[in-house]
């Protein structure tokens, strides 16, 4: 079987999201192997053999690729790439389903970017408050013991 059609050609939209090179070698990878439609069944472990990555640099990869939403966990081990970068057997089918998404799910839409780019942000905040959390709770445990 052979896929050769998706509705929309959003690689350019893609090259302009500021992601993880990995991120970008995990897409292709995902891309290749998935079915029409875009599921894939494959753990991050098997996606890190595959390209002689770390697991945790596939897992930060995996991240990247969910909050620009091209590629979302559906359970443990399978993954649904974004409608609009899947692969189909048929043009009518990529374009039926790119038509069943939502808008804002659409790498098209003329706000695709800046939601990223406010995802990624909101991302990066998170994780400086989790950073002041454990400074400050490290502080503390080095003033208790010095009291």
């Amino acid at each position: 079987m052979s896929l050769h059609f998706a509705a929309v050609n959003a690689e350019g939209i893609v090259a302009d999201l500021d992601l993880l090179p990995a991120a970008y070698r995990v897409l292709l990878k995902l891309r290749a192997h998935s079915e029409p439609g875009g599921r894939i069944e494959i753990d991050q472990s098997t996606i890190a053999k595959m390209l002689k990555l770390s697991r945790p640099a596939v897992n930060a990869a995996m991240r990247d690729l969910d909050l620009a939403q091209l590629v979302k966990k559906q359970r443990a081990g399978i993954y649904q790439i974004n409608a609009v970068l899947a692969a189909y057997l048929t043009p009518e089918d990529a374009v039926a389903a790119v038509r069943e998404m939502p808008k804002q799910q659409r790498l098209n839409s003329p706000d695709f970017l800046d939601r990223y780019k406010s995802a990624a942000a909101a991302y990066q905040d998170q994780l400086a408050v989790k950073r002041r959390e454990r400074d400050d709770q490290k502080r503390r445990q080095v003033f208790r013991a010095v009291s």
